[in-house]
């Protein structure tokens, strides 16, 4: 259940609650000490503003990419055509939410994270409205990266 607290909505995120728990948070995640059952798609948006708000698009990008194939492997989920890493959905979310902060001109990365995790954190499926079934499921989108076929994305 969502708690409202200063403007955001807290799904028991615990690196939500301040900058020290977002640092672990990302600490653990980069170092592969995360616990996978933590890697959730919250998680994933919460890394993508984090990278989003501290670098360029592509600096973004590259460490988000790096960062996703490394945690997998140090948790044990393998990278190959049909499991592990997706470059279409990578790119695809790390455009959405790279916009999405940029545009928003946080004045800090822990508000920049919050909003974009409440914006995003339980939209899993916000991908849909641009890709259908078969692009994002073709073995080619989690190599390289595939145009959006239903709707027009813009990185």
């Amino acid at each position: 259940m969502a708690e409202h607290l200063n403007g955001w909505k807290r799904h028991s995120y615990y690196f939500l609650e301040n900058d020290r728990a977002l640092d672990f948070f990302f600490l653990q995640w980069q170092t592969g000490a995360l616990a996978k059952p933590l890697w959730t798609h919250a998680a994933h948006v919460a890394v993508s503003a984090c990278l989003t708000y501290e670098h360029s698009p592509e600096t973004a990008l590259h460490l988000t990419r790096s960062g996703i194939i490394r945690f997998n492997e140090s948790v044990g989920t393998a990278n190959t055509e049909s499991s592990g890493y997706h470059e279409t959905l990578t790119r695809f979310w790390s455009g959405i939410i790279g916009n999405f902060v940029r545009a928003g001109n946080f004045p800090a990365r822990l508000e920049a994270v919050r909003s974009a995790v409440n914006r995003f954190g339980e939209d899993r499926g916000h991908f849909r409205l641009f890709y259908s079934f078969d692009v994002v499921n073709d073995r080619r989108a989690r190599r390289e990266w595939l145009p959006p076929d239903l709707a027009p994305f813009h990185e």
